[in-house]
């Protein structure tokens, strides 16, 4: 290549020395561990010795600086040989490596961002292309930097689909920042990878997906700088074969060694086998310093520049209300970025796109890559990351929302078309799910806004709120409940409608407020007085209020949720009063598999609307029944 100086020997000598450092030192925190995955770590000896100590630009004492090139460890089972680098890099402490997987040390399993060198957590196999995707998207597009993002697959993850939504996103668009090395080992965990070592179909593969793909030596150092030092114009695709096991005679390209530390007496032998390997040399590699053109960010108090401005008596969808409340937050913040995945005319990303289109992102309809994308966008605090999709459909996306809370990752997902209420497209495009799926994420905090207003805010609070946050956004159009200087926080609720002497307190959200609100007009003409709550988050719920007020109507409190009974509103409230004496709750959801038909004529007959909850209420006045399901 014409800007290829070929590395003279004594560097390419350190770089081997470096490699069987790098092997050295996980086969003994492997051992010391008792656990771990050392065969895993020496097929990629070379390729983190050449990325980290020849290719890679980055301050090893600051691995989170803004100007760094990004490294991402897609099979993170190779974490041990990460941890080596970082103490090679001078960044560790070597003997630190023998705590590998020790209950009071940072170094896991598997790679996770209490490590200051780690961006995302990766483990769960396949999702690593997908978040580099992100970062190499913002430094190109957002960033305009001159940092590089590198990313490090194992053939055995090539299986998932998801590596191939982020290949095919990188493509489009055009991501020459990004570099995907394969570590093309042959060997799965229970079975040889399905390719094997058939590198031209991996490059076929990579080239079909409008990738610039090389098949190298990946034990080769002066092969691997040669290839990672092309110049670049879509992104890169380096198919290193290796060989499983590298240096561990005894477990070289042979099955059974997955996930296996050497015992001791094997691991001092190989250890002093390598040694022998380390040859004399003059020259020590450090790494080169990055290039410092990345802009300072600050993504701290991310304030609407003014209030909502809705009329007594509008009519909105909270989907409309999310679009244009995203679009507002916009124009007050340049960081604030929106993704979709082909639902931008339903969901109203279309609103933000229209108005700020250089910062939308459009992921087509591959929502586990979006969630990916996503999480690698909000890395290093470089963006405010809103990504918006059917609520249904972030169903197939979980595990990639599992790992962004485990990746301690701030994104922002809006989920349109909850319920039944949507009406005649039928229960595959029904979020029924959603609540439950979002409340046992640990770090997740649930919106669930019942008007413009109220998702306006919503939209405000999850911009400023750590974590995973999920925006519950309805069809139908409901009249504005709330004034544009109402208050809204996390975890606090709203008495909606009340009276001295309420009977019952009706829980409702969304579509399910407005018809308890109804019922409570039907009601009040039998004289029985209902008081309705609003939860505006269903995670953190607040208890306290639904516990103070329902000791106002004697302990009753019915729940009215468009979602099945599993997991949803009427579940949460339950775990609330769980411990309260005398609370009796009874519960309206959905109760099976809905089907197509008018929104209100699926309420109706999932016993969620004005009628169901008035009926409700005069048995529980009638009867002094336990909890049980009303449908």
């Amino acid at each position: 290549m014409e800007d290829y100086h070929k590395p003279d020997q004594q560097t390419l000598q350190a770089l081997r020395n470096i490699a069987n450092r790098l092997r050295i030192n996980s086969i003994k925190a492997t051992t010391a561990a008792g656990t771990g995955h050392p065969t895993s770590c020496c097929s990629v000896a070379e390729i983190m010795s050449v990325l980290f100590f020849h290719t890679m630009k980055y301050r090893p004492e600051d691995p989170r600086n803004p100007n760094n090139d990004r490294f991402i460890m897609s099979k993170g089972h190779a974490a041990p040989i990460l941890y080596a680098v970082w103490a090679e890099a001078g960044y560790l402490k070597e003997s630190e490596l023998l705590n590998l997987r020790r209950i009071d040390s940072i170094l896991e399993g598997h790679p996770v961002p209490k490590q200051q060198f780690v961006d995302v957590a990766t483990g769960s196999l396949g999702q690593g292309l997908g978040a580099a995707c992100g970062m190499a998207y913002t430094g190109k597009y957002f960033d305009k930097s001159s940092y590089r993002v590198y990313c490090l697959l194992g053939d055995g993850e090539m299986s998932e689909g998801a590596v191939w939504e982020a290949m095919s996103f990188a493509s489009y668009y055009q991501l020459d920042n990004l570099v995907a090395i394969l570590d093309i080992n042959r060997l799965g965990q229970s079975d040889p990878a399905p390719l094997q070592h058939h590198m031209e179909k991996y490059q076929k593969r990579c080239e079909s997906f409008g990738w610039h793909s090389v098949v190298v030596d990946g034990h080769s150092v002066e092969e691997l700088c040669k290839a990672l030092s092309q110049p670049r114009h879509q992104p890169t695709a380096i198919i290193c074969k290796t060989i499983k096991g590298k240096g561990i005679p005894a477990a070289e390209d042979k099955m059974g060694w997955h996930g296996k530390a050497l015992p001791k007496d094997m691991m001092d032998s190989v250890v002093r086998d390598l040694q022998t390997r380390l040859q004399q040399t003059s020259k020590q590699l450090y790494p080169a310093l990055p290039k410092e053109d990345t802009p300072p960010v600050s993504l701290r108090n991310m304030r609407m520049p003014s209030a909502p401005s809705y009329q007594p008596g509008d009519k909105i969808a909270t989907r409309k209300a999310y679009g244009m409340a995203l679009a507002k937050l916009g124009r007050y913040n340049e960081r604030v970025i929106a993704l979709d995945g082909d639902t931008k005319n339903s969901t109203f990303s279309e609103i933000f796109k229209n108005e700020h289109p250089n910062r939308y992102i459009e992921c087509y309809i591959a929502e586990q890559n979006m969630v990916s994308v996503a999480v690698g966008c909000a890395t290093r605090d470089r963006n405010v990351v809103f990504a918006a999709t059917f609520a249904t459909f972030f169903s197939r996306a979980y595990d990639q929302i599992r790992m962004a809370a485990i990746s301690e990752s701030n994104i922002n997902l809006c989920g349109s078309h909850c319920g039944v209420s949507i009406g005649e497209d039928g229960p595959s495009q029904m979020g029924l799910e959603d609540l439950a799926m979002f409340r046992a994420i640990p770090t997740a905090t649930i919106f669930y806004p019942s008007d413009g207003v109220s998702c306006e805010k919503a939209v405000e609070l999850a911009a400023n709120t750590k974590g995973v946050c999920f925006i519950r956004t309805s069809r139908p159009e409901h009249t504005i409940l709330y004034n544009n200087n109402e208050d809204f926080h996390v975890g606090q609720a709203k008495v909606v409608y009340k009276t001295n002497d309420d009977h019952v307190t009706v829980i409702g959200a969304g579509v399910t407020l407005h018809e308890a609100l109804t019922a409570a007009e039907i009601l009040k003409r039998e004289r029985i007085n209902i008081r309705v709550i609003d939860p505006f988050t269903i995670k953190p719920l607040d208890s306290k209020t639904i516990i103070d007020n329902a000791r106002a109507t004697r302990g009753r409190i019915l729940t009215v949720e468009d979602h099945y009974y599993e997991g949803g509103l009427g579940e949460a409230v339950c775990s609330a009063v769980v411990n309260e004496s005398g609370f009796v709750v009874h519960r309206l959801a959905v109760a099976h598999v809905p089907r197509s038909g008018k929104p209100h004529e699926l309420l109706k007959i999932f016993g969620i609307d004005h009628d169901a909850i008035a009926q409700a209420v005069r048995k529980m006045l009638s009867t002094s029944h336990n909890d049980h399901r009303t449908t």
